[in-house]
């Protein structure tokens, strides 16, 4: 049994550990603070999901993902997720993270930035551009007709094929958008983020990103124009 280690107690990461328990994982969920506070009542009635610490988390945990704010980054035990393949759900809010010109810069992703405080660890980008609702109430098994896709990005070929894993156990299809720059096609501001949609769709719309305004501006801060 493969255990998943989600960092971020908040309505996205009760929503896959639900998921991820229903599917067979054994879950730790993990939030800064007292786990005793995590509030999971009827999200664990059928067991398999341990409110735990974040170190607890991060040292135990087969495969991590990360589900809390962006800014809150560099509080993660970096040893403790070194060789690790680290899913980043993360987004840029400057209502929770405050204004971070770092987190805005066209010129590099999200991810990138988590990765380089990770440098031991596998990071893929996946989750993010889903909306926990959708999370919550899409999932099919592999092969139902207009099951809902999600698209992941990484840089690591073996953690890609956990992260795809992962997401086809939780009742999507797994989209493949590249290496791990190119989760920039789904961050906030793109079409695909906050989509519902399948597989097709997905690819569609990831194609579609370097003609959109956001491609258009991330192509002249990459020198790409």
């Amino acid at each position: 049994m493969t255990t998943l280690g989600i960092i971020g107690a908040g309505k996205a990461g009760m929503v896959l550990a639900r998921l991820a328990a229903a599917s067979g994982y054994r879950v730790l969920l993990a939030r800064s603070g007292d786990p005793a506070f995590i509030p999971l009542g009827a999200a664990d009635r059928e067991g398999g999901i341990t409110a735990t610490t974040v170190a607890d988390a991060a040292e135990r945990a087969d495969l991590v993902v990360l589900a809390l704010p962006l800014s809150a980054h560099r509080t993660l035990p970096v040893s403790a997720l070194a060789g690790k393949t680290v899913v980043d759900a993360m987004n840029y809010w400057w209502e929770t993270d405050g204004i971070r010109p770092d987190f805005a810069d066209p010129r590099t992703s999200s991810s990138e930035i988590v990765q380089a405080f990770l440098p031991e660890s596998r990071v893929v980008k996946a989750f993010n551009h889903v909306g926990y609702h959708d999370l919550e109430d899409e999932p099919r098994p592999p092969g139902t007709p207009g099951r809902k896709a999600i698209a992941f990005a990484g840089d690591d070929a073996a953690a890609k094929v956990e992260v795809a894993q992962l997401i086809d156990d939780l009742g999507f299809d797994p989209v493949d958008a590249g290496p791990l720059a190119e989760g920039m096609r789904f961050e906030p501001n793109t079409e695909l983020f906050g989509a519902d949609v399948d597989a097709h769709e997905v690819r569609a719309m990831l194609a579609r990103f370097p003609t959109s305004a956001r491609g258009l501006v991330v192509a002249r801060a990459r020198g790409l124009a």
